[in-house]
């Protein structure tokens, strides 16, 4: 069975659904499948596996690499988390916009990121165990970011007082990042646009 493909306000974002298998023992599904992945458009490589556990009101984010930029298919093992997905690209005709959704051990939803854009989530449950595949490596020396309550962006967040790390309370606003320090859609030059879609749907 294909899996089922949600398209989200960015054409670039994809929301999954798996094929769940229920019976009185539990349940089994396909975190990844390559073939089936290629055949609604996520033709990756994953060459990395990360997994996080954070408390609630926890807010991991805006990422993003420059030199190594990073696919990235989301997904959570245990409770649930707000995820955020922000294009990033110069060039893009949805520069400055964002998708976000509702990722839960409970729906099983996979999200994927795809090269190019800064990525966020906030834990929602009293914990969340979360789980990505990425198509490069983590680069400590590549590793970029955007303020996670950013007005030009304008992320409706769940959590209004997140946890934050050091680092991640300290990211520029989006619109004081270089344009050097800011991916290029489609491998050509392009120039940051202000008109921002301000308001986005949860999936």
């Amino acid at each position: 069975m294909t899996l089922k493909l949600i398209n989200t306000s960015i054409s670039d974002v994809l929301l999954l659904e798996p094929n769940v298998y229920d019976d009185s023992r539990g349940f089994f599904l396909e975190t990844f499948h390559q073939s089936k992945y290629t055949d609604v458009g996520i033709d990756k490589t994953f060459v990395q596996d990360n997994y996080s556990h954070s408390k609630q009101g926890t807010l991991r984010g805006l990422h993003y690499q420059l030199l190594h930029p990073q696919g990235k298919l989301i997904f959570v093992l245990r409770g649930e988390i707000f995820d955020v997905a922000v294009d990033i690209r110069r060039g893009s005709s949805t520069l400055g916009q964002w998708v976000g959704a509702n990722l839960s051990a409970k729906n099983k939803r996979q999200i994927y990121v795809p090269e190019g854009f800064a990525h966020g989530f906030c834990v929602l449950s009293e914990s969340a165990d979360v789980m990505y595949k990425c198509s490069d490596f983590y680069d400590t020396e590549d590793e970029y970011g955007i303020f996670w309550s950013d007005e030009t962006i304008a992320i409706n967040w769940p959590v209004k007082t997140p946890i934050l790390s050091g680092k991640d309370s300290k990211f520029q606003k989006f619109t004081e990042i270089p344009e050097k320090d800011l991916p290029i859609y489609g491998g050509a030059d392009g120039t940051r646009t202000r008109n921002f879609r301000r308001d986005r749907p949860v999936l």
